[in-house]
């Protein structure tokens, strides 16, 4: 099998992502219309499915030869191999798409030997497509950005010469998830109360937490610059694939949401993402000071 042409493939995901929007944005969910996963917070609507049903229709006639793994049509034990795969989310943010709150995306992503390699993200609501490509950057176009190269700013130092700043000068992004109960709830909520506690408390005090609702804008939002660190457990592949690219792309950085695990896997289901800027790494040592235990889902 020749070798993946990643511009090629990358013009055909943007304008599928953009037909995708369109069937989004039409649609009318309320919440009575909505189906349960795993508990009443874990939401999906037909919407998901019929958007999902599109683009591995579309990318199946297109690419036949490379795997598909999508949220709405994967199945436990389903497992991420090496070869060229697509990883899909409908719709990241069906909880905010259900209340029509617009933060929501169609996420599409490719992997090669395990290692996100295409990014396209688009939010419809906004008209924001963040795209980006391993080895040639990653941008934003949308009403306000023509094709605009990421990070929309310079990135400052973490830290000034005197040593200062760090995670306390940090927004952060972390979401609640759908599991309320168990080890990663109340590792999540103690980690949330001491990245917020008073520094003369044993907290970072860091600027704030913003609990968004999509993993694949959270990334982007980093990566853009708009935020400096998104710590997630619970979400997935299909959530992370593409939003990882774009942030790689734009001089960021993922590793695991535990402490002392410096590398991070596509499926871990454990993700801090951290955008570009020198002094990064002691950012992330903070923040791993801050969990309060460990995560166990993806272990």
């Amino acid at each position: 099998m020749a070798a993946p042409d990643l511009q090629e493939i990358h013009d055909f995901l943007v304008p599928l992502a953009r037909t995708a929007g369109a069937t989004i944005t039409a649609a009318r969910p309320t919440t009575s219309s909505t189906d349960n996963k795993t508990n009443a917070a874990d939401l999906v609507t037909e919407t998901d499915r019929a958007v999902e049903s599109l683009i591995s229709q579309k990318l199946r006639e297109r690419y036949p030869d490379y795997l598909f793994m999508g949220e709405e049509t994967y199945k436990p034990g389903d497992t991420l191999t090496p070869s060229p795969t697509f990883i899909i989310d409908p719709i990241d943010g069906t909880t905010n798409f259900v209340h029509t709150y617009p933060y929501a995306c169609i996420s599409l992503g490719f992997c090669v030997d395990l290692v996100p390699v295409i990014g396209v993200v688009y939010n419809p609501f906004t008209d924001q497509l963040f795209t980006g490509i391993k080895g040639q950057g990653s941008y934003l176009t949308s009403p306000l950005h023509n094709h605009q190269k990421l990070p929309l700013k310079n990135l400052e130092p973490f830290y000034d010469e005197s040593g200062e700043g760090g995670l306390g000068k940090c927004l952060v992004i972390g979401e609640w998830g759908s599991n309320r109960s168990g080890n990663d709830y109340d590792v999540k909520v103690a980690t949330f109360k001491k990245l917020c506690a008073d520094k003369k408390d044993g907290g970072a005090m860091v600027h704030s937490i913003r609990s968004l609702g999509s993993a694949a804008l959270n990334i982007c939002s980093v990566a853009a610059g708009w935020a400096d660190v998104y710590w997630e457990g619970g979400c997935w592949a299909w959530d992370v694939c593409a939003g990882w690219v774009v942030l790689k792309e734009a001089g960021g950085e993922v590793v695991d949401a535990n402490p002392g695990r410096w590398k991070a896997a596509v499926d871990g289901r454990r993700y801090l993402a951290i955008r570009g800027g020198e002094g990064w790494e002691g950012v992330v040592k903070e923040f791993w000071d801050c969990v309060e235990g460990e995560l166990e889902v993806g272990m």
